[in-house]
């Protein structure tokens, strides 16, 4: 189990580090960037940490996937207009995700 707790904290990581990306102005501040550098450093960190125990196509899927509904709910507080593609396509992330992890835990 605490292979998955890896992988939440390379998520959450992750999401710093995007979210405090347009904050760097092109890695031009120091502060910021140095956060940020950190942030995904951490989440591959996390992420090669998670992938002892579970397998790379589904801690991947999850980070990534997760990772972007994180930023587009993010985004939405801060007043970018989300509309039904970008629903949709959230929504096809899950199904993607779902999918590769019925996949790979399904034997053959």
């Amino acid at each position: 189990m605490s292979h998955y707790i890896y992988l939440t904290i390379a998520i959450i990581s992750e999401v710093i580090a995007t979210t405090l990306l347009p904050m760097t102005l092109g890695f031009s501040r120091l502060a910021p960037s140095v956060c940020c550098a950190l942030g995904y450093t951490s989440a591959f960190y996390f992420l090669a940490l998670s992938t002892q125990q579970i397998p790379t196509a589904i801690a991947y899927s999850l980070w990534c996937g997760i990772g972007i509904i994180l930023i587009v709910i993010i985004g939405t507080l801060r007043g970018q207009a989300v509309n039904l593609d970008i629903i949709l396509g959230m929504l096809l992330i899950i199904i993607g995700i779902t999918l590769i992890n019925i996949n790979i835990q399904t034997p053959h």
